[in-house]
């Protein structure tokens, strides 16, 4: 992409040339930077509605001007300046109606200098968003909805996904929280530290679904979203930094370096993705893995008596990392683990990758056996890939065929689409 200075390629009539990877590019840098945008103009208005309308005109004019004229050196401040004069223009249309238009603009002046709010802990505008979200005013799937929705960029229907509930019923729950943090005058700010630990668990939440929807995107056509998987783990270091002594954030941080660390391995060369045992372990970032495990560590200690879910799941990432090879992993540890997972999370997620380590361990006849008491994941493609992947493996390739056509008519990104049309081809030729 070009910067200022450079604008793009030009036709002799002089309007701009983009190619379609350079087009998808800059909307991706748009999203990107719009969703840090966002959450300072939050702070800035005192609005959610007055700064999603403010981002979103600013990010509009962004595409059309980019798009002409090139990239600016500062994308992050072009877009908070744009985004501040729309909000401005608005507060001042609005205050005109009221006689009060120097109260409201000098009151955003006010906002806009403030380099923190007082006796805030932190100095970070995102995390400030994830802890209003997280408000004990909301309910706990509500805040994790909304904080994804404005800080991740999910889209309605990937949020949806995220927190396995139909679009239309989402939809209807973030409007009521906006409308419940206006009416209620729930403050934008970082509460106070004896406040932390009750908000905690809804802002690991949130982070931790960020992270998955860059490691395994729901739609899109690339195998990891590198943007999401960034922004999800700084913010789990400045939780880590903002509440040393929590389990929970010492195990959140853990378990997302642990994952993090193999991310360049996730890809074969053409784009597809991999499954761990054909991931290639010597791209495997060592850094990152020595550094997981050594919070790792820090977790366990601190929960001798109950478990920690982040821990655990950090616990289980180690077994894989820590296998030189597909063939030295530790399978009855990894079910081990997840017993226990089980019993401070019984959720249809982990019940689904238990019966995926029940079938390395036991054989897959064991791993279908437990899918058969996997509830709550019918809507989406893993459980209908897993279970065609253990019927494939048991010689029942008609079923299998069956259950990859039953995972393909479900919401996929285009990798995952494409693997899963590759592993019906190969229950195909078995039937045969």
């Amino acid at each position: 992409m070009e910067r200022c200075g450079r604008g793009p390629s030009r036709h002799p009539d002089g309007t701009a040339v983009l190619t379609a990877d350079t087009h998808a590019a800059l909307v991706a840098l748009v999203r990107d930077e719009g969703r840090r945008v966002m959450a300072t103009l939050v702070r800035t208005t005192g609005s959610w509605e007055l700064a999603e309308d403010a981002v979103q005109d600013a990010a509009l004019r962004a595409l059309e001007t980019w798009s002409r004229d090139g990239i600016p050196a500062e994308p992050r401040a072009w877009l908070t300046l744009t985004a501040r004069r729309r909000a401005l223009d608005v507060l001042r249309r609005e205050a005109a109606r009221t006689g009060k238009q120097q109260e409201a603009v000098t009151l955003m002046d006010q906002r806009g200098t403030a380099e923190d709010l007082p006796g805030s802990v932190v100095r970070d505008d995102l995390l400030r968003l994830i802890f209003t979200c997280c408000h004990p005013a909301l309910s706990p799937q509500t805040q994790v909805a909304l904080a994804l929705r404005t800080l991740a960029g999910l889209s309605t229907a990937e949020t949806a996904r995220a927190l396995l509930v139909p679009e239309q019923v989402m939809a209807k729950r973030l409007t009521r929280a906006k409308q419940k943090i206006r009416d209620a005058a729930i403050p934008y700010r970082v509460p106070p530290d004896a406040e932390l630990p009750a908000r905690l668990r809804g802002v690991g939440a949130t982070v931790y679904l960020m992270f998955n929807e860059g490691w395994a995107p729901g739609a899109g056509d690339t195998v990891v979203r590198p943007d999401l998987l960034d922004e999800a783990v700084r913010l789990a270091r400045l939780l880590h930094e903002l509440m040393p002594d929590e389990p929970t954030a010492t195990g959140l941080l853990a378990l997302l370096l642990l994952l993090d660390a193999r991310r360049a391995s996730r890809a074969g060369p053409d784009g597809s993705p991999l499954l761990l045992r054909e991931q290639d372990r010597a791209l495997w970032d060592r850094a990152l893995v020595d550094e997981g495990m050594a919070l790792l560590g820090d977790g366990l200690r601190r929960t001798p008596e109950r478990p920690d879910p982040y821990v655990v799941q950090a616990a289980i990432a180690a077994c894989h990392v820590l296998a030189p090879h597909p063939q030295a992993t530790d399978w009855r540890a990894i079910c081990s683990w997840y017993d226990v997972l089980l019993t401070v999370q019984d959720v249809p997620a982990v019940r689904l990758a238990r019966a995926v380590a029940l079938a390395e361990r036991d054989g897959p006849a064991a791993g279908l056996a437990a899918l058969e008491h996997v509830r709550g994941l019918e809507r989406t493609a893993a459980l209908h890939a897993a279970r065609a992947e253990l019927l494939l493996q048991c010689g029942h390739g008609p079923a299998a065929v069956a259950a990859y056509d039953r995972a393909l008519a479900l919401p996929a990104s285009g990798p995952q689409a494409k693997h899963l049309q590759g592993r019906r081809a190969a229950a195909q030729a078995a039937s045969q």
